[in-house]
């Protein structure tokens, strides 16, 4: 198991080995630290623990690889162990997310804080580290932005077993229907079909997410659940357009999917939702669905 450390402050082999022991709930001679560049003799190869360290430039001072093997009981996630080395160095400490922007980062400091941050490094050689944003004030990053990170939102991706199925029973469908009647069950980029299953994953996943309190980030973007529900107009309209046994499945699927969103929100009376979203839209380009005429509460746009 490898994790990946920086710290914003520098600190020495001695107070690294002695945090990670305790982090890993190992002896201290049994963690070696060491630089990679340094004299590999002088290295505890046998150490169930290891820590190479490397010096960076920016708001960062080391970089840390730690692995811990198999005979390590204790081996924390990468969050936890941030938050503990963090405590036990007493620096803020990041490591990157799991979500696909290279900048998309998690802050850990020493009074517990965990929180969003975006990394950005420079084109220096060597290359600087800056901390540009983060989600919650961190002491030592001052010069950080507080804001909240949408780009983060749009790329978690909840899973979808109603959408899934829907799939699957059209794959069946046309692995079972005559030659002369597949074409209209195909599935390539742009088709009903495919439109039908891309327009159902993000009506699901919004459904999902409102379910759980918008985690993992706790809020969501207007713009995103603008093109959510925009997704559920495309699906009303792309009924008429597919296949009968598939518009049916695709019904039953939509069915299920709108019960759980309607017992998730409640009735917008005043149309404050649409006004929100759509700004000063014309009449004759507000949509109509029942779907743009209910709300969550609180807004997760608006949650802190």
């Amino acid at each position: 198991m490898t994790h990946n450390l920086l710290t914003v402050d520098s600190i020495g082999p001695e107070a690294m080995a002695l945090a990670l022991a305790g982090c890993f709930g190992v002896a201290v001679g049994d963690v070696d630290v060491a630089d990679p560049d340094g004299d590999p003799d002088a290295r505890n190869w046998d150490a169930p623990v290891s820590c190479e360290h490397r010096a960076v430039f920016g708001d960062a001072s080391w970089s840390l690889d730690i692995y811990a093997d198999e005979s390590v009981t204790d081996r924390p996630l990468e969050s936890d162990l941030a938050v503990w080395f963090a405590r036990a160095v007493g620096t803020t400490v990041l490591f990157p997310a799991s979500e696909a922007p290279p900048s998309a980062y998690w802050v850990a400091t020493p009074e517990g804080l965990l929180t969003r941050a975006r990394l950005e490094l420079s084109d220096d050689e060597p290359p600087r580290y800056a901390v540009t944003a983060v989600e919650a004030p961190v002491a030592q990053l001052p010069q950080a932005t507080v804001t909240r990170f949408a780009e983060i939102v749009r790329e978690q991706r909840p899973d979808t077993p109603l959408a899934d199925a829907f799939g699957a029973s059209v794959q069946r469908m046309r692995e079972s229907a005559p030659p002369s009647q597949s074409s209209a069950l195909d599935d390539s980029t742009g088709s009903p079909v495919w439109s039908a299953r891309g327009s159902l994953v993000v009506w699901e996943r919004v459904v999902v997410q409102m379910e759980s309190g918008w985690a993992p980030s706790g809020w969501y973007p207007a713009e995103l659940y603008r093109e959510r529900l925009q997704a559920r107009d495309a699906l009303a309209e792309l009924g008429s357009r597919l296949p009968g046994e598939v518009a049916v499945v695709l019904g039953e699927t939509l069915e299920r999917l709108d019960r759980r969103f309607a017992a998730a929100t409640e009735e917008d009376a005043t149309g404050a939702l649409r006004k929100e979203l759509l700004g000063d839209a014309a009449p004759d380009q507000v949509p109509g669905g029942w779907w743009w005429h209910r709300r969550p509460d609180p807004a997760p746009w608006e949650q802190t």
